[in-house]
């Protein structure tokens, strides 16, 4: 059993030490541990400091392609070098690397697929009032697209089997966090939740600049992702209101038509062309709703023949 901790890095030179000296030597039923670093166009020594504690795997992007690449050509080494299971923390020291050991255990035990280690939000003191309640606000949201019971979303403190890295393909270009959980929960895969510890924290994050930028951000992926995943449910609720508004004028307009004798169309021909315009854009989401379900089985018979090859290149 090997187990692969990456550590994708974008200027970490000060606290990759840390993160490195916290991680764990040996975990009982795991016979190799392996440590990766994915440096993501970093400007300073991160690199040199990576080789000076002994770190065997390095991968090296000339420019900063972002956490989602970092995190998609990890997984990719790992499983070409192979991880039975593959860790990801971050660069930065957020999260206590002796907590590892409790995030593969559900693994280890077969009890789950994908682990995701919860920070303690609510009494977390580094984060505002505010970043609290968007967090929460944030995991909740994400539950309901993706259909899973995972208590922090934007964790990146996180344990994924080898059948689960084989089956996972990142889209996006902000962050893996989100996506893959909604992408795990639409493919039937086991989600645990395991609470972990917290150091404090080192600098500000790299991923946005501020709270209205993640909000957007994260707010587009989970969009994106709710769209990609569940186009039925995405537009047939889009379809609802149009369909409410046509319903109300229609029957608005038989009710005058049997009160009244003649001059129905005349009169009120504003109201019966809003009708017309209303039910025309409700059959175009209904239409969309039926493409979107169409292009997403053709997505999963996709994914599917990505696995197979991607299972058959790694034995």
């Amino acid at each position: 059993m090997k187990l692969f901790i990456q550590i994708p890095c974008f200027n970490e030179e000060k606290t990759l030490p840390a993160v490195v000296h916290d991680l764990p030597k040996k975990i009982d039923g795991i016979d190799e541990i392996e440590y990766m670093v994915i440096d993501d166009g970093s400007t300073d020594a991160t690199i040199a400091v990576a080789k000076s504690l002994n770190i065997h795997h390095i991968l090296e992007h000339k420019t900063n392609r972002g956490l989602a690449a970092s995190f998609r050509d990890g997984i990719e080494y790992a499983l070409q070098h192979g991880a039975d299971l593959v860790v990801n923390t971050d660069g930065d020291n957020q999260y206590f690397g002796g907590d590892i050991e409790k995030l593969c255990r559900p693994l280890l035990e077969h009890q789950a697929d994908l682990v995701v280690g919860c920070r303690p939000i609510l009494t977390h003191q580094e984060f505002s009032p505010l970043k609290k309640i968007l967090q929460l606000l944030g995991s909740w949201t994400l539950r309901q697209i993706s259909r899973t019971n995972v208590r922090d979303a934007a964790s990146g403190f996180r344990a994924f089997s080898r059948e689960t890295c084989m089956r996972i393909f990142i889209h996006s270009r902000f962050s893996y966090c989100m996506e893959t959980l909604i992408q795990a929960g639409n493919s039937g895969l086991r989600i645990a939740s395991v609470d972990i510890r917290v150091n404090p924290k080192t600098r500000e994050s790299r991923l946005f600049r501020s709270i209205p930028q993640y909000i957007r951000k994260s707010g587009g992926t989970m969009l994106a992702m709710f769209i990609l995943y569940r186009p039925v449910t995405f537009f047939l609720i889009c379809s609802i209101p149009f369909w409410l508004i046509s319903c109300g004028i229609g029957i608005r307009a038989l009710t005058l038509a049997w009160s009244t004798s003649g001059g129905l169309v005349r009169d009120h021909l504003p109201s019966l062309l809003l009708l017309v315009i209303s039910a025309t854009i409700a059959i175009m989401f209904d239409a969309l709703a039926l493409i979107g379900d169409l292009l997403r089985a053709q997505r999963r018979l996709t994914e599917e023949v990505l696995y197979q090859i991607r299972k058959q290149n790694m034995k």
